[in-house]
């Protein structure tokens, strides 16, 4: 198909990313198969940044999307991920060497326990091998040359932290939430090598960071050794689409009926509905006064379509940022 027969694409492909693919790898993935399907040249971006180490939902913005991608930036998150006791890794994951051992290994009731220590507001040390910059340079820059790296502790919120599942060996991703229900032969009094937790997260907050500390608490070590994020902002895993997947549907029936629309990444958003006049002068960056509304933000729209994001104060409408969709009023 070539490419005058499509418009650019305006909205959301929510990518599966799979292990060993960093974000911008699946930015340009998702790049590549449009542009070998014939579509018209999209920008595209993601929706915060997902390590090579982890896979799971990323959000791809497409179009005008991209110019919501930094509110996904903001947004919460939900990881599953799994510390391995008893050994810690420069990278804190399983990409980096050895640096210190325990023999400890908690019991699952301490683990439990220690928990609440972990939730709501806290202060949190990122890892070494991050992408923060120190004096210009990224930190993970820094730690592969061989320099000591010291980054100040960032406050982080832990809205909720929980037992996935305690069990040894097995793939966290079949497994069910824990309860009081553990299995055969697994009592809360006995010491676990490993154990998967579920965190809901604000943004900012390292994992691996999370499970350093909890390791610590519980009085040995620790590193990642699975890590899946569940959900960014409103998208969910239920939404994810593998790469292999996405590739099969530009090739098919096309990617239309994959994108979520742009206005899915604002679902926490409430609607202001325009008229034709108020959608003109919106387009052109004017003000709209006298409006009843609460202050607050709203995504303006003419009918269906997205016309701009909007900042009531005071009965005053300012535009946050201006969409270009066809079928809006000109």
């Amino acid at each position: 198909m070539s490419e005058t027969n499509r418009v650019p694409l305006s909205g959301w492909l929510i990518l599966d990313k799979p292990r060993g693919m960093g974000s911008t790898q699946g930015v340009s993935a998702v790049k590549r198969v449009l542009r070998q399907n014939g579509y018209a040249k999209t920008k595209v971006g993601h929706g915060g940044t997902l390590d090579p180490l982890a896979e799971g939902v990323l959000p791809i913005a497409l179009g005008e999307a991209t110019k919501l991608a930094g509110r996904m930036l903001d947004s919460d998150k939900i990881y599953a991920f799994t510390i391995r006791f008893g050994e810690e890794t420069d990278t804190l994951d399983t990409e980096g060497v050895g640096v210190a051992t325990s023999d400890v290994r908690p019991t699952l009731s301490e683990v439990e326990a220690v928990l609440p220590r972990f939730t709501g507001p806290i202060e949190q040390v990122p890892p070494a091998y991050s992408a923060l910059k120190i004096d210009g340079q990224r930190a993970y820059d820094l730690a592969r040359s061989g320099q000591a790296v010291e980054l100040k502790s960032r406050a982080v919120v832990i809205h909720s932290l929980t037992i996935r599942h305690p069990g040894e060996g097995r793939d966290p991703e079949l497994q069910a939430p824990c309860s009081d229900a553990l299995g055969p032969g697994l009592r809360r009094g006995d010491e676990v090598d490993q154990v998967t937790l579920v965190a809901h997260v604000s943004k900012g907050t390292y994992i691996r960071s999370l499970a350093r500390d909890i390791a610590q608490a519980l009085g040995t070590c620790g590193h990642v050794t699975y890590l899946r994020r569940t959900k960014a902002g409103p998208f969910t895993q239920a939404q994810a689409i593998s790469l292999d997947k996405l590739e099969e549907a530009a090739k098919g029936a096309g990617l239309e009926h994959l994108l979520l629309p742009l206005e899915a990444g604002l679902d926490d958003i409430p609607a202001l509905c325009l008229d034709q006049t108020s959608a003109q002068a919106v387009r052109q960056g004017r003000v709209l006064s006298g409006m009843p509304q609460s202050s607050g933000l709203y995504l303006a729209k003419l009918g269906a379509v997205p016309v701009a994001l909007m900042e009531i104060t005071d009965g005053t409408a300012t535009v946050v940022r201006g969409f270009n969709l066809p079928d809006v009023a000109e």
